[in-house]
Order: C-alpha cells, then structure tokens, then sequence
C-alpha cells in the first residue's frame, strides 16, 4: 500500500467515525424525555389552584417563547402521581408528601437527582351539608368517625336527626386518604372493610356535589375547593355546603375551633394544615423544572394566596375584616 492509498483508506475511516455518531441510537431516557416533559401530574384536589397557575404560567411562556409547547396536567391521585415520576412518564408531580427514603434511593440509584419544592399550604377541609346544623367537630372525634367507633350523628350530637355518618373522601389513593391515615390515625388504616359508612368517589366536584345532596354526609376534600372565586378577602366559602370549624382540643367550641380560613392556616390555629411539593425529576432542567420553579416566583406564589391558600413566601400584611354567615 502506497502513502495516497494509506491517506485515503484514513480519510475513510474518520469520516465514517463522524457518520457514526451522528446516526448514534438515541437512548431510553432520550426517546422518552420529549412525551415525559409535555406533562405533570398531581393529586386531583389541586385541580383547581395548578389550573390557574398552568394558565399564567403558559400565557408568560408562550410570550418570550413562542414556540414553546403547551405543558399539559394530569390530574390523578397522589400515589398514581408519585407512579409516573418513579417511571419516568412525567418529570413533575405536585404532592402533599415528600418522597419517601425507598423512592429516593430507587431514583439516586438510577442516577437521577430528585428535587422536592414546598410551594404553599392547604388546609384539609371538612365540608357537610347545609342542613346539618351540627358544624363543630373535635380532631378527637374526626379520629373516631374515621376510626369507625363513632357511626351516627347522634354518637356526637345528640338529639341530631341526621342518622348514619356518611364520611367520603375524593379518591382511595388521594392525598386527602393518606393525611388521614397518616396524620390523623397515626398510620392506623381506615376501617372502610366492613364499613359501608366511609367511601369514596373520584374527584374533589363529585364530593362537593354529594355532600350538597347527602344531608347526613361528610366530604374531606382540599380547601382550594372552597373559595367563592367572587370574593378577593379569601373569606367566603362556597354557598352549597358548610366547612365545619375543627378544633385541637378534646371538646370543640365556638371559641376553639376554626374554618380553614387563609388566616388560621397563616396562625397555625387551623389543625388540618398541609405542605403542598412540586417533585421534579427533570434530568434536562426543562419546562417542568421551570414550571416548578415558577410556582415559586412572585406571580406563582400570587397565585396561590389569591386562591386563599397560603404561599410558602409568608411575607403577608394581616388586616382585621368582618365575617357574617
């Protein structure tokens, strides 16, 4: 072989090295990246408060970039939304939990860095209906009815009329569920096997909607449901039920019990408070990293005290205002 002929046969081999790599196989992680990051997922309870921050969000984003695709929710229950993210199909999940150590070792193991954001507080509502004129309850007694020890209206009220305490919840794999059994019972489950008092539906509306006709029912549900989207104080609930005042001591009075007003979850004086994460497992610090990121920004974080939520920036002006019922 001549030094033209080594040239050539060298040329070819770098050429065909550079036509390799441009034609390298994408990998897993590559081919999924794109369909994962078109969505996040979240406990269906925050329907109503990541809706509104989905649209600001997308309104500023499509702004300064044009072409940017349109983020899209999934709206599921909390352990369905932790599922996703452990199997990559979205890198986003907004929670009321942090992840637990097992997830978090699953994750690191897979050489991911998983990120867990607090983005505000929610309070854990207990709505009845109109009707039931009995609207104080105790966190001893709540752990009662959810223990099953108590299954009439009369048990706690007596002279109530209302029979059967109808408890339901949102979804069984809700955030709503988990708290409950968590915070409430002390890791205790629910006793739903042989109770036909305590059950579920599907969304945060269709226990809204129950409760509105269900005279002897009560509905956990998230307090974003509650706003009367009319009123900017954040202190009037919605007309169709009754948020019941709930109280941390043994016995629930007028004076020590509260409605998840912004301001008792702000004081701590409301019992059933909640943390509300964004977990981001974005590998590539796309948009749902900046989605996440935005919940925390000022006009994220105005979104969420206009909800009557409570930001996790507490930077808040407290003024006195009257509320009648």
């Amino acid at each position: 072989m001549n030094r033209t002929q080594f040239n050539l046969v060298g040329l070819s081999l770098i050429l065909g090295l550079f036509l390799a790599c441009g034609n390298k196989p994408k990998t897993e992680l590559d081919q999924n990246y794109e369909k994962a990051a078109r969505y996040f997922a979240a406990d269906e309870s925050f329907h109503p408060i990541l809706d509104e921050e989905l649209e600001v969000f997308t309104k500023v984003f499509n702004r300064n970039l044009p072409h940017q695709d349109t983020l899209e929710a999934i709206y599921t229950s909390e352990q369905e939304a932790v599922e996703m993210l452990m199997k990559n199909e979205t890198w986003l999940a907004f929670t009321t939990r942090q992840l637990t150590e097992k997830e978090m070792t699953n994750l690191k193991a897979r050489n991911f860095i998983p990120r867990i954001m607090p983005i505000g507080y929610d309070g854990l509502a207990l709505i009845v209906n109109n009707q039931n004129k009995d609207t104080l309850i105790s966190i001893k007694d709540f752990k009662r009815i959810l223990r099953g020890e108590v299954k009439k209206w009369s048990d706690l009220y007596p002279g109530s009329k209302l029979g059967d305490i109808d408890v339901v919840f949102d979804n069984p794999r809700s955030s709503a569920v988990r708290f409950c059994v968590d915070s409430i019972l002390g890791g205790e489950p629910l006793r739903t096997e042989d109770d036909e008092n305590i059950g579920a539906v599907l969304k945060s509306s269709e226990v809204v909607d129950y409760v509105e006709n269900t005279p002897n029912a009560i509905g956990i549900i998230g307090s974003n449901w509650l706003n009367d989207k009319r009123d900017s104080t954040n202190i009037t609930f919605r007309k169709n039920i009754t948020a019941m005042k709930v109280s941390r001591l043994d016995s629930a009075t007028v004076q020590n019990s509260r409605r998840p007003y912004q301001y008792y979850i702000y004081s701590g004086e409301y019992p059933l408070v909640r943390t509300i994460y964004a977990i981001v497992n974005d590998p590539r610090t796309g948009q749902p990293t900046g989605f996440a990121n935005f919940c925390r920004l000022p006009q994220g974080q105005m979104v969420i005290f206009r909800a009557g939520l409570l930001p996790i920036i507490k930077d808040l002006n407290v003024r006195q205002v009257n509320i009648t019922k």
